[in-house]
């Protein structure tokens, strides 16, 4: 079973930078697209951003387009997501999940279409 630990969320200025990661364990995190998802205080999780097992493929919110960068690496099983001119609304607990299905070329957009998700970690930004 593969299990996802999230990091470098913290409190930043509006305008400023962060840059999530998820480390995975197991074997098996290069044959999954993974994708980051928030969850605002009485809002429902949403999607970010999705990346392809490949990492060719890749998804983004309307809301975080321009600004917000997924990435992997496979050979460290890790998966990132750079937040550049971050704004107060993207105030969130921020969560890195793994597909539920081994498929190429598949930006899975829904939580039902994921299997395993990490802890989450606090990103809140200041105005």
């Amino acid at each position: 079973q593969v299990q996802l630990v999230e990091s470098g969320g913290g409190l930043v200025q509006a305008g400023g930078s962060l840059r999530l990661s998820c480390a995975a364990s197991g074997r098996t995190f290069g044959s999954y697209s993974m994708g980051w998802f928030r969850q605002a205080p009485g809002k429902e999780r949403e999607l970010v951003a999705v990346i392809s097992r490949a990492g060719t493929w890749t998804y983004y919110t309307d809301s975080v387009k321009g600004r917000f960068t997924i990435s992997r690496d496979n050979a460290k099983n890790t998966l990132y997501l750079q937040m550049d001119s971050l704004k107060p609304g993207d105030t969130a607990v921020f969560y890195c999940a793994t597909a539920a299905t081994p498929l190429s070329c598949y930006l899975p957009k829904n939580t039902g279409d994921y299997g395993v998700w990490g802890q989450g970690t606090q990103v809140t930004v200041s105005s």
